[in-house]
């Protein structure tokens, strides 16, 4: 499962250093498809940066930080911060949603992937979870 993560992650990184890419270009994005799907309007909004960070770049990190979790195997340190993710994600797709009007392919795609990145640390997380009550059942039998 380790492995799923870690790639899943890598592609996390890829797509938000598209956005940043997006974020820091001047001309048309490459992903500005129509009214309703603009990665330059989000990308360029007041919305893009946390303390002058763009979101893309924290994104990278917490994607990085998924990446490491996962591949050491602290499962439910992994659970954790692919949790936090998804609720800053989340965040981010409601302001699209209701604040912009517009939606970014690559935050669409990243919700995905962090969405993808809970599911599966919440199963890996549980089969430990499960694994090591069984185990303390049968040495208290």
């Amino acid at each position: 499962m380790r492995y799923v993560i870690l790639i899943l992650a890598v592609a996390g990184v890829v797509v938000s250093a598209l956005a940043l890419q997006v974020h820091y270009s001047t001309g048309t994005a490459p992903c500005d498809i129509n009214a309703r799907w603009d990665c330059g309007i989000v990308n360029h909004s007041s919305f893009s940066e946390v303390a002058k960070v763009p979101v893309a770049a924290i994104g990278i990190a917490g994607y990085l930080v998924l990446a490491c979790l996962g591949f050491a195997r602290l499962r439910f340190a992994t659970f954790l911060a692919a949790f936090l993710g998804f609720l800053f994600a989340f965040r981010l797709s409601m302001i699209e949603q209701y604040g912009l009007g517009v939606w970014c392919l690559y935050c669409a795609i990243s919700q995905a992937i962090i969405s993808l990145i809970l599911l599966l640390s919440i199963g890996w997380f549980a089969v430990e979870y499960l694994a090591l009550k069984r185990a303390a059942r049968s040495v208290g039998a």
